[in-house]
């Protein structure tokens, strides 16, 4: 027998999730996304997405992603707040990594004491969507949406 869940459980999982990447940011990287967040990760670091592009330091709250509470077992971007990344090389982006706040060496990592979160990017039909997948140094672009769906898990 498989488990089941409420929304109520779902919502209660997501935002724990929240909690967790809480003041996190985005890296976008080109090529395929590695088979497993314990990976190293892969392609060339296009960009890092925080709010509103502002400077982030790791361990230090400011700038960090955040999202609101979660409804209907979906969990999106904090509303009003605009994360945007600012280009740190030319190329097409592919997947992105979703670290903690405390930061992440983008190295192979243990995953009992790294939390990640890996994805892949497109226009359509992939976990991150963005108007355009061409990043260019220096440029600054916006994540519109982003979501996390639970609704069709568990």
């Amino acid at each position: 027998m498989a488990f089941r869940a409420t929304n109520h459980v779902k919502n209660a999982m997501l935002d724990a999730l929240a909690t967790l990447f809480h003041q996190g940011t985005i890296e976008i990287y080109s090529g395929t996304q590695p088979s497993d967040p314990r990976a190293a990760a892969s392609g060339t670091l296009l960009a890092r997405a925080t709010v509103q592009a502002g400077a982030f330091a790791p361990g230090q709250p400011g700038n960090g992603l955040e999202f609101d509470a979660a409804v209907g077992a979906v969990m999106t971007k904090k509303s009003g707040q605009i994360w945007q990344y600012k280009g740190l090389a030319d190329g097409t982006a592919g997947w992105f990594r979703f670290t903690v706040n405390a930061g992440d060496s983008g190295e192979a990592a243990d995953t009992e004491t790294v939390a990640r979160l890996d994805g892949r990017i497109g226009t359509t039909g992939a976990d991150m969507l963005l108007s355009n997948l061409a990043i260019k140094k220096d440029a600054t672009g916006t994540i519109d949406a982003f979501e996390i769906d639970f609704s069709e898990w568990l």
